[in-house]
Parts: structure tokens; sequence; C-alpha cells
């Protein structure tokens, strides 16, 4: 077999691979074979076809099944013999195969240069105090009232601002399309409600119905929306107001085992500052990706950011559906989104790249006890058992995944120890 390594970049290599025309042979007589056992010709019984009969019937078939055997392998022991590893599946173009000539094709495909990581001692991190202020305890204090709050029925009056009302509502858009809900309950000021439609709503009281008209602007989130009007009828049938608790040591109690509002108080401060903790980490790591980042000499296969855009999109997505929203309704520009991530998945494979080969190169290795430890904490996480989660990992690939995410931790860790960490 004759192979020829041509660099188009620093990154992006052709492979051009010719298989000699006795192996093609050899091939071609093989399936051919197989052929004519299966097949069935006119004039011949079962098995008795020639083969020269079978080779002009389903050449074209054969040529295909000849290439689809021979292509992978030669690609596989040629990168072998080369001693270049592709960051992605190459890309195999301009495929010739016939009987008595060589097959030959091109195998394209991206992979990363050998380079210098650089001193690691040369990397200085700021670690600022995980501070929690008294306000930022206030305001958590108030978001728990805010969850303890009860509903409690209004009467003698109108709806006004920061109601709730329970209604029964009928929607019509243009065109003569409409639905009806029962039991509908609004919050008066929420977010999600249409343009002008609380304001419709003040000042009637319970048993009035009112009908009206919606104008949904030209920018609207729900793009099936944009520039409608929709018609509403609202029969009003309950009214409500949200009335929150008093901050005392009776709120505390109910909350949990807390004796006194103190004690309350001193366990969200704990909570606060043990996310700040946490938050000061994340930072003093995404500081060390990106003075990583930027010590990758070579421009980024395209492959791996894409796929790297590719990943948090989906991340994104799937975030959007544990909310109950659909991301196809989501009226998100994907195109935008897209684009908008590419800077930042830049980054996250140049920091990549850097941690596996200073794993490389430090030999840091992951054992299959801590594998099966990842993946028990998966399998605790999503509620599934050890053996269904590793059973997922293993038809899918993913086992060397969660070993790539292992050995990059203790990459981090090696670099961290090593690093020179100021704090304030």
């Amino acid at each position: 077999m004759k192979t020829d390594l041509v660099d188009v970049n620093e990154t992006r290599k052709n492979l051009k691979i010719e298989i000699p025309s006795e192996v093609v042979d050899a091939q071609i007589d093989r399936i051919a074979r197989d052929y004519s056992r299966k097949a069935r010709i006119p004039g011949f019984r079962p098995g008795k076809a020639p083969t020269r009969v079978i080779k002009a019937r389903f050449k074209e078939q054969i040529l295909h099944d000849v290439a689809h055997d021979l292509v992978p392998s030669a690609i596989d022991e040629a990168l072998r013999e080369r001693g270049v590893e592709p960051v992605d599946t190459p890309d195999v173009r301009d495929v010739v195969v016939d009987e008595g000539q060589a097959l030959t094709f091109t195998a394209s495909f991206e992979t990363l240069p050998a380079f210098e990581v650089g001193d690691y001692e040369t990397i200085t991190l700021r670690r600022p105090a995980a501070r929690v202020e008294d306000e930022g305890v206030h305001q958590a204090m108030e978001r728990l009232r805010e969850r303890a709050a009860r509903f409690e029925p209004v009467e003698g009056r109108g709806v006004i601002d920061g109601d709730t009302v329970t209604m029964d509502l009928e929607r019509r858009e243009e065109g003569g399309v409409s639905d009806a809900h029962t039991d509908v309950a609004v919050e008066l000021g929420a977010k999600v409600n249409p343009p002008g439609f609380d304001q419709q709503l003040l000042g009637l009281e319970v048993g009035a119905t009112r009908t009206f008209e919606v104008h949904y602007p030209a920018d609207y989130a729900i793009e099936e929306l944009r520039n409608k009007d929709v018609s509403y009828t609202a029969a009003v049938k309950g009214i409500k107001r949200r009335v929150l608790p008093e901050l005392d040591d009776e709120f505390a109690k109910d909350l949990g085992e807390f004796a006194t509002l103190e004690a309350l108080r001193s366990r969200v401060r704990e909570d606060l500052e043990h996310d700040a903790r946490h938050a000061v980490e994340r930072d003093v790591r995404a500081n060390l990706m990106k003075q990583l980042a930027a010590r990758v000499p070579f421009e980024l296969p395209a492959s791996l950011i894409e796929r790297e855009i590719d990943r948090r999109i989906e991340d994104f997505a799937r975030r959007l559906m544990e909310q109950q929203v659909d991301p196809r309704q989501a009226g998100i520009d994907w195109h935008a989104f897209r684009e908008s991530q590419r800077g930042a998945a830049g980054e996250a494979v140049a920091g990549a790249i850097v941690l596996d080969e200073v794993a490389r190169r430090e030999q840091l290795q992951v054992t299959e006890a801590e594998i099966e430890q990842e993946v028990g904490r998966f399998a605790e996480r999503t509620g599934r058992t050890l053996a269904a989660v590793r059973a997922a990992l293993e038809k899918e690939g993913g086992l060397s995944r969660v070993s790539a995410g292992l050995r990059r931790e203790k990459a981090v860790d090696f670099l961290m120890a090593r690093a020179k960490i100021v704090g304030e």
C-alpha cells in the first residue's frame, strides 16, 4: 500500500492512499462469490452462475462493497504507520475503484501538532475573598418570604395590579381560529402575559365579562404571534391577593428546624457563603482556562470548535426543556445564538487541548475505579441504576469521554498546585 501525507496547514492533512490492484481483485472475487451464493440469475441454478456473470450484473454493488471494506482499514493502517491521530473521523473523497486497478482515494482530516505548553509556574491566578454582604442575606430572606406567600380571596372590589385572577378565557385569532380554557389563573404583572392584557382586566369584579383585543408587536418573542391581533373574552370567577408572611420566629419554625429567625438568618448566610466560595473557584478555574487557551500556538481545528458549539446548543436546549419551554417555540435566532458561542467555544477547546497535553506529558492516568465512581455519581443524579448508565455509555462510546473528562480534571488540579495564586 502506498501513502502520501500532504500538509494543507498546521492542522489539516490530506492522506492519499493507493491499495494494490491484486488486493482489490482478491476482494472483488471474494464478494462476487458471496453474491453468487445468494443471487438468483435467470438460466442458472442458485449458486451456479459463473463469476463473470455475477461481476457484470452486480458490478456497481460489488465495487461499493469493496471500497466499504478496504478503505477504513487502509486509513487505520496508514495513520498508525505515520503516527498521526485525527481529531475526528476522516472525510473520504475521490474514491476510484475498478477491477484490475489500484484503489485510490484521499482521506482529509484535522490533527493537533506537537507544541510546548510552557512553564507551569508562570501561571498567576487571583482568588478574591468570598464575601457575603448583609444586603445579600436580606434579599435571600425576602425570596424565602416570596416562596412562602399565601393567596387570600378578595371581596368587595375589582381587580388591581398584583392580583391573581381566576377566569374562563376564550381566545380568537385572525381567520377564525379559536380556543377556550376554564379556570385559568393569571397574575397581573407577570412577564409572560400578552402586551396590554393586564390593563383590560383592571377594575373587573367577580362575575364580570369583558371582550377585548390585543395587538402583538413585530418583535414579540413568539414568532407565530408577531404583528397579529387576537381577541380575548375573559369571564372573572375569582380574585386572590398574594400575602407575604411576617419575618419572625414563627416564619423560621415553619421553614424547618429553626427555633428563631436569627437561626434561619445564620443558615442563609452559611449557604450564601458556601455558594460564594464555589463561585470564586469557578472564576479561578475560568481564569486558568483562559491563560491555557492563550498558549495554543496554532489555529484550532474547525471540527473541534463546531463540535463544542453543538454541545453548548444541546445543553442550552435541554435546560429550556427542563423549564417546560419548547426550544422550537422560544423565538430564538439559533443561527445568531450559534455564532455568539463561537468565541467561548474556541477558548474552551484551546484550554482542553492544553490540559490533554499536560496530562500526556505528566503521565496523568485515570483508573477504572475512578471511572466507576464517576459513572455512579451520574447514575445517582439521574435516578438510574449504575448498570443501566454504564451500559448506555458503553453503547454510545461514552466511557472514553468520561475518562477524558476525569483526566482533564487531574490536569487542572496538577496546574493549580503549581500556579501562583494571589488572594486579597
